[in-house]
């Protein structure tokens, strides 16, 4: 188990040093930089650019130099300084500006997997159990619907529903009294009333997607000849369910770890602009549109290496939980 671990945490490094470079250069694809985007909007409204302050600011950013100085000048930052770098449109350390949205991200996050996995559980069970039932029609149904439907008109119903009927303010993670507020018991609970929102959003298309994936697994191992042979020997069901054929289906819900923080983020995105969120996925859309390399550069690793982190814990867990998984991979 020992030379397991080791073997992923090795692959780490590889990894997270392609995902930097494959992501600088990907920023830098688009034609311009963000001083092009800069002066583009300044002669849309008519103002005047000055060539000597574009070249003076364009040293000052190191826009001249060429993209392989600028990527190992950003990541040599990050490796011995644990500087990521000031943001052109901000003018502000990344640093500060990512750890200012990151908390939100992150509570948005784990509340989202939490739920996805508390609901997604018994009903996937359920509808394994209880195949062709009426609960198992109507958790399909829901199931599809929820892959169906875009967040964002999930986000644009809730909204509705929030202000229409509960007269709950529209949008944010608090009431316009507590925006600005200092951290109370009383903003607190406004946070948890405004959480539910992007929670379900986010966690409407994992859930139905876990849904089925535990009900097609666990069905493929309930119609296996050790379960047979289980049942035959005179195990009570809900033993035999429990001990053999469920704990090889879970193996979906401890690997969706990894996959999960890539897939709440990208999300988070479209969800962040329709609900108004204080999170990293807003942050990155403006900071790609205009180019602001090193802020969306910087997003994009942090969320990489979270991503890399939860595959790591999830290669551990599934081999914890699945010897097969060990074995095949020492």
């Amino acid at each position: 188990m020992l030379a397991f671990i080791l073997k992923r945490i090795l692959w780490m490094i590889p990894t997270l040093i392609a995902i930097s470079i494959v992501a600088f250069i990907i920023i830098q694809l688009p034609p311009g930089d963000y001083l092009t985007t800069v002066i583009a909007e300044l002669t849309n409204q008519g103002g005047r650019v000055d060539p000597e302050q574009v070249l003076a600011l364009r040293e000052r950013y190191g826009l001249d130099q060429p993209i392989w100085v600028q990527y190992f000048t950003w990541i040599s930052g990050i490796v011995l300084r644990g500087d990521f770098g000031q943001s052109f449109e901000w003018d502000r350390p990344v640093t500060a500006l990512v750890m200012a949205r990151l908390p939100m991200t992150m509570l948005i996050s784990i509340g989202t997997l939490f739920v996805t996995w508390v609901v997604a559980f018994p009903i996937g069970l359920y509808s394994a159990v209880r195949q062709y039932s009426a609960g198992d029609y109507i958790a399909t149904t829901i199931g599809f619907i929820g892959l169906a439907v875009p967040n964002f008109m999930i986000a644009l119903v809730l909204m509705y529903i929030g202000f229409e009927y509960f007269g709950q303010s529209v949008g944010g993670l608090h009431s316009p009294q507590y925006v600005d507020a200092p951290w109370s018991f009383a903003k607190f609970l406004d946070l948890l009333a405004h959480l539910w929102v992007p929670i379900i959003v986010l966690g409407a298309a994992g859930t139905a997607a876990l849904i089925r994936i535990l009900r097609a697994n666990l069905l493929d191992e309930l119609h296996k000849p050790y379960v047979v042979a289980a049942r035959a020997r005179g195990v009570p069901e809900r033993v035999m369910l429990v001990k053999y054929p469920l704990r090889v289906a879970l193996n979906p819900f401890v690997s969706t770890i990894g996959w999960i923080l890539p897939m709440l983020i990208s999300g988070d995105i479209v969800v962040g602009r329709v609900l108004s969120l204080p999170t990293t996925g807003p942050l990155l859309l403006n900071a790609l549109i205009s180019q602001d390399m090193y802020l969306a550069g910087s997003i994009i690793l942090i969320v990489s290496v979270l991503t890399v982190i939860g595959t790591l814990i999830s290669d551990i867990l599934l081999a914890w939980l699945d010897p097969r998984v060990r074995l095949n991979s020492v």
